[in-house]
Formats: C-alpha cells, structure tokens, sequence
C-alpha cells in the first residue's frame, strides 16, 4: 500500500515501524495483522484527509459506522480502537492521543500541484477560490481545475501574463487532433479555459473561435419498451428501485436523484423540484403516483436515521457555502437531508467534518447493469437509458414537445428534438417491402 495523507507516506516502511511500536507495547506478534487491518480500513474512511489533521471525532465517527455494522463484533470494536491508539499515541505522536490540549483547527494544507512552476500554482489556488466563491458543483471545480492544470501544463514555462487567445485556441486545436477528443469533451475544456482567464484572471480573451473543433457523432440515444422497463424495475431492490422507478417516471439525471433532499418533494401538488440541476438551473417535474407511498416510507427511514446521528454527535448535511452562512442551523435540519442517504458516515475531505454523505451513484449503476444481464436485455442499459425512455414514452403518448422540454430541463429544444427522430426510426414508421 503507497499513499500520501499530509507530510506521512503509507508505505510498506511505515507499516514496519507501526509494528515496531506495537511491539514496544508487548502486543501480540499474532494481532499484529489485525492491528494494521484496522489502521488501513481507518485510513480508507478519511478519504483524502491528510493523517495528521485528524481529530477524534473522526476515530469516534469510524467506531461508529463499526458498530451500525451487524458482521462486526463488540471486541472486535475495541480491537480497532486500541489499534488507532498506538497509530496516533505512539507511532505520529499526535498531541490530542498523547493527552495534550488540543491544537486549534488550522487550515487544510493543500498539496502543490505536481510539475507546475510556483507562478502557476497561485494561478491554480485563484481558481480555486473564485470557483468556491461563485458556488461550483464540487464536480465541477474538480474538472475545471484538472482542464486548467493541464492547459498549463502545455505551456510550462510561459506566465499566464503571457498567455492569450491564440494558446487557448492551440491548445483547443491539439486537443481535437492529437488526442481525438470527442465533442463533450472538448467543450469541458474549452469552458474551462474561458473561466480561468475572464472570471478568474479578470482578461478577455476576444474572439477565438476559428480552432479545430471535434467531430460530433450523430448517435441516437437507447431506449427501453414498455415492457422492458417493467422487467428491469421488477428484479430491482430498494433503494435502487424507488431511485430507478423516479429515473423513468419523473426524467431525473442520476445526480439529480441521488441529491435529493426532503423538502424537494411536494406530496400536495404531486411534484418533485429540482435543485441546482445542469446548467445551475431549478426546475419542477412530475411525482409519479406510484413512487408516492415508498417515498413517504424512505422520509421516515430519513428521519429516524437523522435521530440517531444527531444523539451521537452528528446528523450535519452538506450545504452550499451562501446557505450554510444564511442559515447556519440549517444543516442540522431534516428537512435539508437528503431522501438517499449514504449506509456510512464518511470525512468531507475538504472541511474535515464527519456527515452523512448522499447514496453512491456508482451502486445505482451497477445495479441497473446487472438488472439488465439479468434480464437479458439486447441493449446497453444505464441509469440515464431510463430518462431517455420517459422523454420518449411521453412523446409517443401525445404530450407535446414543449411539455417534454420543460420537464426534461433542456435549454434548447433543439437537445429535446432527438427524441422526435427515435420515434421515426427503423420500423417504426415505414414499412418494409418484404412485408408486402
């Protein structure tokens, strides 16, 4: 195992001289595998956290998820706090395990970007703040900083001072030629670059527009019956059912369902809203009547969920920055978690601060791939596979385009109108002369 959290390397040497601390305390040479089990499944849990700025309300936090684990036995509990013990005690001697005053919490200490000059990391850490301070989806800061890193990367050795709209549209340009990018892609970056200079850095870039753009495929999107949307959600299980069943009966993105929080759901008016979606856009869509009583159940699994975490010290949801300020209780609100809640509680790699995270999309993705194996469906099926069949089922059953657009949160009907040409397609509206 090799990783980096903070200033201390997890390699094989430092596993070594955890044993040799273990066996300064006259462990048993026996334990000594479980001992660093422990310690690694702990490091695991925190994530990107670096090591020593943990604090034992994260230790508590990992004991419990531990103990919400029925598999999980009552010594074996003890086992790893013991174990996390002499990690922090003897081995990092960090002051709150050696029974010091604890340190004022310091800022997280952000890794310099690897290969990148000094004048380009100042470059990063301003895009960075102004992305926090405009309220960017954690994604997509992610992706714009990765864009931003690489297009500097290309030009090491030249200031940002000296970069203008000719290195963004070269940069564009190789992207599209040398590396075959597809068209998405392209745009991420192209965004990217255009948020780093004029939001960012405060210059116009002009006109730029003649680099070499990506080949965009024309690519119908896959769509599922009737009938083979009910034998999908029928070898499904909550919650990947109720989460799937509002895929296809509401038009969510997987992102969408996954982040919903319990006062997005209006029972009265049969409708769901959608917070923040792509494009940073709120929209209404329609609460399919079948999915009303699981939804009601899930709150109050939410709810009482929420109860527990609060009695051991948690039961904090992540909140946008502006609302967590406007409305500093709010996070510890149910009302404000989400309707899918993680099994676990995790580390925000960022705050540091032990919460509750929403349920992992790449489980619900599984479970559809394996769904679809299981029934034995022709066709590659995702979790986006089910809004592609309710645009196109609603289309077939006479709403209008419009209608479909609204509910879909499509900027341009233009994106909506590809629906139109999956109903033309094939079969559907032409009959073959063999069948005459």
């Amino acid at each position: 195992m090799m990783d980096d959290l903070g200033d201390v390397t997890l390699d094989a040497q430092f596993w070594r001289q955890y044993e040799d601390c273990l066996i300064k305390n006259r462990i048993n040479p026996k334990q000594f595998h479980w001992y660093t089990n422990w310690c690694q499944q702990f490091v695991k849990f925190l994530g990107r956290l670096p090591l020593r700025e943990c604090q034992p309300e994260h230790v508590s936090a990992f004991l419990d998820n531990l103990g919400n684990n029925s598999e999980v036995k009552a010594w074996q509990i003890n086992q790893a706090r013991t174990a996390l013990w002499h990690l922090f005690r003897d081995q990092l001697q960090i002051s709150w395990a050696l029974g010091q005053r604890k340190p004022e919490k310091a800022e997280p200490a952000r890794q310099p970007a690897a290969k990148l000059s000094p004048s380009h990391q100042e470059v990063l850490s301003r895009m960075r703040s102004t992305l926090i301070g405009r309220q960017y989806a954690k994604r997509t800061q992610a992706a714009y900083l990765d864009w931003a890193k690489r297009f500097l990367l290309y030009f090491p050795h030249r200031k940002i001072e000296d970069l203008d709209a000719t290195a963004v549209r070269t940069y564009l340009t190789w992207l599209a030629e040398k590396h075959n990018v597809a068209v998405s892609t392209q745009k991420q970056a192209l965004n990217a670059l255009v948020f780093l200079f004029q939001e960012s850095e405060g210059h116009d870039l002009g006109d730029f527009s003649d680099f070499t753009r990506a080949r965009k495929p024309v690519r119908m999107p896959t769509v599922l019956s009737c009938d083979e949307v009910t034998l999908l959600l029928n070898v499904l299980s909550p919650p990947h059912l109720l989460i799937c069943q509002l895929l296809y009966g509401a038009g969510l993105r997987l992102m969408e369902a996954v982040r919903m929080r319990v006062q997005d759901v209006d029972f009265a008016n049969n409708q769901l809203m959608i917070r923040d979606g792509k494009g940073r856009k709120d929209r209404v869509t329609v609460l399919p009547a079948v999915c009303r009583a699981m939804l009601e159940e899930q709150i109050v699994t939410v709810r009482r969920l929420h109860g527990e975490d609060l009695a051991q010290g948690h039961g904090e949801v992540w909140l946008p920055t502006a609302l967590r300020k406007k409305f500093p209780r709010a996070g510890r609100d149910w009302r404000w978690q989400y309707i899918f809640p993680a099994s676990k509680l995790s580390v925000d790699p960022e705050s540091g601060f032990v919460r509750r995270h929403h349920f992992d999309e790449s489980s619900v993705q599984r479970a559809v791939r394996d769904a679809a194996s299981l029934c034995e469906l022709g066709k590659r099926v995702t979790p986006h596979t089910l809004r592609h069949s309710f645009a196109t089922h609603l289309l077939d059953s006479g709403y209008d385009i419009r209608t479909v657009q609204e509910l879909l949160g499509h900027v341009d009907v233009s994106t909506t109108m590809i629906y139109t040409h999956v109903l033309n397609k094939g079969g559907a509206g032409v009959k073959s002369p063999l069948d005459r």
